[in-house]
């Protein structure tokens, strides 16, 4: 399919609003639901199988941003010891820029952060400080523009920016092309002999435009309910 360049661009250069802001929500979600039952076989048996998408944006950018840098590499309760320890240290139990600011690097330490991740919250915290990176402004860029913001902090990369755009900025056509989750998801569930390869996906993902994160959402859901994990997935981890 061809598409007009100069639409293309035009687009692009809108600012995009975040999918609560579109319309409801909850009427997207089973806007997007019906869609993918009709588009995609394997997809309309997934969802019969796991029910009603339940996926909710997380309002709070800045501590979904701090929670990604935290959870990286460690397990989900180590993570909320964590979490749980930064909310006892700030006023209020409230994770915003102007509550962590205070804390120095080794207040940080002191809390569970490895050298790494004091120095990687302490840089969001810069980016936010000097302008570089406006959280309140976040919403109404496109995503690609989003994802170079964000991946330009150190420690955030473009799995973790495609899981805030998902899970805080609720965008509904997100693919998350690097995420194991996903990929093997989408490989037990389409029967496939090995892990489909960044272009397959974008290729599977074609028919779910412009819900992909909804199809991603379902393919996640499907995988625990076929592991026997009803876990659901709430925070920015990998499966």
């Amino acid at each position: 399919m061809s598409y007009n360049r100069d639409l293309i661009n035009k687009e692009k250069s809108q600012p995009k609003k975040s999918m609560t802001e579109q319309e409801s929500f909850a009427t997207l979600r089973i806007k997007a639901t019906e869609h993918l039952k009709q588009v995609d076989p394997v997809l309309n048996h997934a969802i019969e199988l796991v029910g009603p998408c339940t996926i909710e944006p997380e309002p709070n950018l800045f501590e979904a941003l701090v929670d990604a840098i935290v959870s990286q590499q460690i397990s989900v309760q180590a993570a909320d010891a964590i979490m749980a320890r930064i909310r006892q240290a700030v006023p209020d139990g409230k994770i915003t820029p102007d509550t962590l600011l205070p804390l120095a690097y080794e207040d940080l330490r002191s809390l569970g952060f490895s050298n790494a991740k004091a120095r990687y919250v302490r840089n969001l915290l810069e980016h936010i400080l000097t302008g570089q990176l406006d959280l309140e402004r976040l919403p109404e860029l496109d995503d690609e523009t989003i994802i170079q913001q964000l991946t330009a902090v150190k420690g955030i990369g473009r799995w973790t920016a495609e899981m805030i755009l998902i899970f805080s900025l609720a965008r509904p056509d997100v693919l998350p092309v690097d995420d194991l989750g996903l990929v093997e998801g989408v490989r037990q569930a389409y029967g496939l002999p090995e892990r489909p390869g960044r272009k397959e996906l974008l290729a599977l993902g074609e028919r779910w435009k412009p819900y992909r994160t909804f199809a991603t959402w379902y393919i996640w859901r499907w995988r625990r309910y076929t592991m026997k994990d009803d876990r659901k997935r709430t925070r920015i981890v990998s499966l």
